[in-house]
């Protein structure tokens, strides 16, 4: 392919992954880079992720083929306006963000159809930031392309190869259809969690035992509202029509579950949750999905001292990071005294194996 000349503005968790994955892959190409912290900027070219700093969206960026927008959504609309006279016809303009159809319009707007294709990889992390980016961070994560309606079809097909050689997994979608279905399967979740949890925040007793005895379940299902505020406010804000219906939708569903549970229906209730069952199971057991996989496992240990330090050092010895462990108290939804929370899937499987190997009763989610 010769060399390529690849451009970034913002390089954070996503850009800055999406950066080292390209460099990984394709060591010739040059990659340059706007970001409003310097200090980001400075670690990019020490770490040899990028060659060029730029310290404004000036004339480097002329020549790209392709030029990733990985700032907040509030900025990117000003951005595009600022590279309207410096890219060529042949150049792939595109974004990271997790809603479209805001970006979309601004595009046709200015008249950028023929060069844009939206994107946006389901990856991320707890932990935000140049500093916490990785090449392998959109590796098997699906990676939704939305393009224009003026851009051409060898350019879907170059981006899309692209992606795939970057290790992601291509989706292409109408914006449109894009927004609503991470209405339904992204952002609905997150208002969900943060509604329960202010729910239960709201109604707790005085001494807060709701909060002290909420099971691992519970914690799990409402993980995700320790999610960035300000990310979210603005999902919402930039995708309100679409979530505010869904919402409506999901509040009659909950209207109708309520229903059943008043009228006493036995045979309505079976119905709903052997329903959610099964369509539930039939799911990939894959993280390429919107909302990041936990990966976990449960393990039976006795109550002595240095239990939780043995399994510990086990794991440790054989390079495998913990990223949180913890006695269950509530174990009314789960099998196992302890729970052992991993970086990756790898690394469970492996503590999962060795575990087992030192006699271990060990349950995995």
């Amino acid at each position: 392919m010769g060399n390529r000349k690849i451009g970034f503005i913002g390089l954070g968790l996503i850009g800055g992954s999406i950066a080292k994955a390209v460099r990984r892959y394709f060591p010739d190409y040059e990659i340059l880079a706007f970001d409003k912290n310097r200090e980001t900027l400075a670690l990019a070219v020490q770490e040899g992720t990028i060659h060029t700093a730029c310290s404004s969206i000036d004339d480097n960026f002329r020549g790209c083929d392709y030029i990733f927008l990985c700032a907040p959504v509030s900025y990117n609309t000003a951005y595009l306006s600022q590279l309207k006279n410096m890219i060529d016809q042949d150049c792939i303009l595109t974004d990271v963000g997790s809603v479209k159809t805001s970006i979309h319009e601004e595009v046709i707007a200015l008249g950028m159809e023929e060069n844009f294709i939206g994107g946006h990889p389901m990856a991320g992390s707890e932990k935000s930031g140049f500093v916490n980016s990785k090449a392998h961070l959109i590796e098997n994560a699906y990676y939704i392309l939305t393009p224009s309606a003026k851009v051409s079809d060898e350019k879907v097909e170059k981006y899309r190869n692209f992606v795939e050689a970057l290790k992601a997994l291509p989706v292409i979608l109408d914006y449109r259809e894009h927004d609503r279905i991470t209405g339904t399967i992204s952002h609905l979740p997150h208002i969900i969690a943060s509604v329960l949890v202010n729910f239960v925040h709201d109604t707790d007793t005085e001494d807060e035992l709701m909060k002290a005895l909420a099971a691992g379940g519970f914690k799990d299902i409402t993980r995700i509202a320790s999610s960035s505020p300000v990310m979210w406010q603005q999902i919402c804000l930039k995708n309100r029509d679409n979530i505010s219906r869904i919402l409506g939708n999901y509040i009659d569903a909950l209207g109708r579950a309520k229903s059943l549970i008043d009228s006493g229906s036995e045979e309505g209730l079976y119905t709903m949750f052997e329903e959610s069952k099964d369509y539930r199971d039939s799911m990939p057991n894959s993280s390429a999905g919107p909302i990041k996989k936990q990966f976990a496992l449960y393990c039976d240990i006795i109550d002595e001292a240095g239990g939780i330090a043995t399994i510990a050092t086990i794991l440790a010895s054989s390079g495998i990071s913990i990223k949180n462990i913890g006695i269950i108290h509530n174990r009314e939804f789960e099998e196992g005294v302890l729970r052992i929370e991993f970086y990756d899937e790898s690394s469970s499987v492996k503590a999962a194996a060795l575990l087992r190997k030192y006699r271990y009763i060990v349950y995995e989610i």
